[in-house]
């Protein structure tokens, strides 16, 4: 017991010895107050420039992000690096705010030519320029994540990568530099792993240049055996660093056209035309158009009020005769008529991506189509029926084909280098119509497209096409009825290689508004 009591009375005087040993530290460190600040305060503060994610691509390994580089200047407050950026920041103000701090910041500047050892100049990859192609395709990040389009499809991927510009400081207990220190600059790179798509640059700035004109529609292109996109541009277009501008534009700037369904109009009349061929009624019937057609209670007129007379099928497809189509599809069934509009691919979605699928549109059911007015109006293209552009151009896709409904494909894949890529995204074709069938449809879209009066044939191309001028039921101030312009085309017609789909959303008819954009699209691709 007493040599346990002699143990703690040893350890109750090595703990009061402790004590007293760090009450004199203390007061010794409150007699140098540098001592302090210099235990307290040194350390290191780093600015970061910027960063870098994953590269989106081309299908030829062009690419369509960090194209261009931003000078960054990061700087540390002096009097000195004031003097030699103030003629180069683009904005002052900010400048001077910052300035002000007197802790390390950084600006945009106009050269990466500034010399002064305070001032440390970066070139960082832009991710977007303005205007950007395919910017909808793209889409855009926020807070450094995609949230739209292949940014946010690929978000892991593209943001996966350690990319960082930055200059790290030694600094005092209030963040300012040590003078004498020298600045640790950390250089990323401009990365070349990404995803690579199936858009070809060069058609995508003909696609964005000609559909300039539409104040609201879009342009898709593809490649007639593939089903690869080629070209895809939604107007109008936005920018990413005025989103908020965009989201209250009445005409929704923000939004990809070509993945909505809309009222389709005559182009459905291949449609009609492919299921008389199938019915063998495609040289037999005629009908003689005075103007108008009764079905039942309900009158419908064409568009010419004098008629177009006796016409057979390829006649009625060149003039686009309403009541010549009416009174064919009353030649067969509803049923009949809605499984070929199924086999070429309407009612059904288009998934380019996970946050990118077109709409399956809407088609009329059976039970609907027991009414004959119904019938007639699904004959022409109008009623319940919508269809996106995606569907349309991959039904101009099988008719330029053999038939076959092409898998529709807006991504290649994951690349490493820029260059290939790891896996091929491939889809499923689906067997459409006959190539019988989609031989004389094309035949008919070529008759369709010599007449004199189409607008969207240019000089030395063949083509075959359809336009059609889509009533919406909603009118203007004055009573007019807005309609959607259309035109899908494949060319040249003797051995088909695109398939390319204008609409005009309100744009009016179609071979005044989508046909003029055609041509153009058509005369710049083959040119290439």
């Amino acid at each position: 017991m007493r040599k346990l009591k002699n143990r703690l009375a040893v350890l109750r005087l090595l703990l009061v010895l402790l004590f007293c040993a760090v009450a004199v530290y203390l007061a010794w460190l409150m007699q140098k107050p540098e001592l302090l600040q210099a235990a307290a305060g040194q350390g290191s503060y780093t600015c970061t420039a910027g960063t870098a994610a994953g590269t989106i691509y081309d299908r030829n390994g062009v690419p369509l992000v960090n194209t261009r580089s931003v000078c960054t200047a990061v700087v540390s407050p002096t009097p000195e690096a004031a003097e030699a950026l103030l003629p180069h920041v683009l904005d002052a103000e900010a400048f001077y705010e910052k300035l002000a701090q007197g802790k390390p910041f950084t600006c945009t500047v106009d050269t990466a030519d500034i010399a002064c050892p305070d001032v440390t100049v970066l070139e960082i990859p832009q991710r977007y320029t303005t205007p950007q192609p395919a910017q909808h395709v793209i889409g855009y990040t926020q807070e450094g994540k995609g949230v739209a389009g292949l940014e946010s499809a690929y978000d892991a991927v593209l943001r996966g990568v350690d990319s960082q510009w930055s200059v790290t400081f030694s600094v005092d207990g209030k963040g300012k530099p040590l003078a004498g220190e020298a600045a640790q600059v950390r250089y990323g790179a401009n990365p070349v792993q990404g995803v690579m798509t199936t858009l070809d640059i060069r058609m995508q700035r003909i696609c964005e240049t000609a559909g300039a004109s539409l104040q609201k529609g879009c342009v898709v292109v593809m490649d007639v055996e593939s089903g690869d996109i080629l070209g895809l541009a939604s107007f109008p277009g936005y920018t990413p660093d005025a989103l908020g501008e965009a989201m209250q534009d009445p005409d929704s700037p923000m939004i990809q056209r070509a993945l909505y369904a809309y009222p389709v109009g005559s182009i459905f009349k291949l449609v009609t035309a492919a299921c008389a061929y199938e019915n063998g009624a495609e040289t037999a019937f005629q009908w003689n158009c005075n103007g108008a057609i009764s079905i039942g209670s309900q009158r419908f007129r064409c568009h010419d009020p004098q008629g177009h007379g006796l016409q057979n099928l390829a006649d009625a497809m060149r003039n686009s005769c309403n009541p010549y189509f009416i009174a064919l599809g009353q030649t067969f069934s509803g049923k009949e008529l809605l499984e070929t509009a199924k086999a070429l691919g309407f009612g059904t979605e288009t998934v380019l991506t996970s946050n990118m699928i077109g709409s399956s549109g809407t088609l009329p059911t059976l039970q609907q189509l027991k009414l004959p007015a119904e019938q007639a109006n699904f004959s022409f293209g109008q009623g319940v029926l919508t269809a996106t552009p995606l569907q349309i151009t991959r039904m101009t896709c099988a008719i330029a084909g053999n038939g076959t409904l092409p898998a529709v494909r807006l991504v290649r894949g994951v690349t490493e280098n820029g260059r290939t890529v790891l896996r091929e995204e491939t889809g499923l074709s689906e067997t459409g119509i006959s190539a019988d069938t989609a031989q004389f449809l094309r035949r008919l879209m070529c008759y369709t497209a010599a007449d004199e009066d189409f607008q969207g044939m240019p000089a030395h191309v063949s083509m075959g096409a359809k336009t059609s001028t889509a009533q919406t039921g909603r009118v203007d101030e004055s009573g007019d009825e807005y309609c959607h312009g259309w035109v899908t085309a494949f060319f040249p017609a003797d051995c088909p290689q695109y398939a390319v789909t204008v609409l005009a959303e309100d744009g009016g008819y179609g071979n005044q508004t989508a046909a003029p954009v055609l041509r153009q699209i058509a005369a710049a691709i083959m040119r290439l």
